[in-house]
C-alpha cells in the first residue's frame, strides 16, 4: 500500500490542477459563508429564529462542488489521457490503487475542509454580532467550545470528505469526467429542488432523509433538532452509505472491466 500511496501522491503533487482546486474549495467555502452572514441581520425588537452556526457554514454547499470535481479528476483524468493503463501495469492491484486514491482524497479534503469550515465560523463570529445577533438577543458568540457548534464544524469537514469519496466512486464507475461531474452535481443539488416542488409533506420528508446533500447537511444543525427530517449523525450516516455504495460499485467494475 505504501508504494501505491507514494505513486498516487507523486501524481497529485506534480499536477497543478488538484492544488488549485483545493485552494478554490477553501476560498469558495469561506467566500459564500461571508456573503451569507453579511446579508443576514436581526433587527432590534424582532424574533430571529436563525441557527447562526449553520448559517456560518453555508459555504460548504458551494465548496462541495469543487471537492467533487477534484475527486472525479483524480481517476477520470487518467482515463482521459490513457495513463490509467500505465498505472495498472505498474500497480496491478486495482483495488489497492483505488484505495490509495481514496486515502489521498480524504486526507487532502479533510485539510482543505478544516480551513474552509474554520474560515466560515470565524466570519460568523466577527460579522454576526454587528448584524444584531448579540448576546442581548440570545445569540452567544460562535465558539468551538460549544458542543453543538463543534459537532457541526467537525461534521461539515467529514461531510466534505464523504462527498469526495462519493465522487471518486462515481467517477470510477463512469470513467468520463464530464459525465461523472454531472452525475455528482445532480445527486447533490437535484434532491433539494425536487423537495421544493413536491407538495406532499410526507414525500418531502422522505426525500430529505435519503438525499446525500439534504441528509448529510443535517449535521450542521444546532437548533430545532426535533423538527429535522433526520438526526444530524444519522444524516451523515446516509451520506456515508451513498459513498460506500459508490466505492463498492466502482471497485467491482474496476476489477471486471478492461482499463
Amino acid at each position: 500500500m505504501s508504494r501505491m500511496l507514494h505513486a498516487e501522491w507523486t501524481k497529485l503533487r506534480t499536477t497543478a490542477g488538484p492544488a488549485w482546486l483545493l485552494v478554490a474549495a477553501v476560498a469558495a467555502t469561506v467566500a459564500l459563508s461571508v456573503l451569507v452572514v453579511a446579508a443576514t441581520s436581526c433587527p432590534a425588537g424582532s424574533a430571529c429564529p436563525v441557527d447562526t452556526t449553520k448559517l456560518s457554514l453555508s459555504g460548504v454547499q458551494l465548496g462541495q462542488a469543487l471537492v467533487a470535481i477534484l475527486a472525479v479528476l483524480v481517476i477520470s483524468g487518467e482515463y482521459s489521457t490513457g495513463m490509467i493503463r500505465i498505472t495498472f501495469t505498474a500497480l496491478p492491484r486495482r483495488l489497492g490503487v483505488l484505495a490509495a486514491k481514496g486515502v489521498l482524497v480524504t486526507g487532502l479534503v479533510l485539510a482543505a475542509g478544516t480551513l474552509g469550515v474554520l474560515g466560515g465560523l470565524l466570519a460568523g463570529r466577527l460579522i454576526l454580532p454587528d448584524h444584531g445577533f448579540t448576546v442581548a438577543h440570545g445569540f452567544a458568540a460562535l465558539s468551538l467550545a460549544h458542543g453543538p457548534t463543534l459537532r457541526a464544524a467537525a461534521g461539515s469537514v467529514l461531510y466534505l470528505a464523504l462527498i469526495g469519496l462519493l465522487s471518486l466512486g462515481v467517477a470510477t464507475m463512469v470513467r468520463d469526467s464530464a459525465v461523472a461531474i454531472g452525475v455528482i452535481l445532480a445527486l447533490l443539488y437535484l434532491f433539494p429542488i425536487v423537495v421544493t416542488v413536491t407538495s406532499d409533506p410526507k414525500w418531502q420528508r422522505h426525500l430529505e432523509q435519503i438525499g446525500p446533500m439534504t441528509a448529510g447537511l443535517a449535521i450542521q444543525a444546532t437548533t430545532g433538532l426535533r423538527s429535522l427530517p433526520i438526526s444530524p449523525w444519522a444524516g451523515l450516516g446516509v451520506l456515508a452509505a451513498w459513498a460506500a455504495g459508490a466505492l463498492l460499485a466502482g471497485g467491482l467494475l474496476l476489477r471486471l472491466r478492461d482499463a
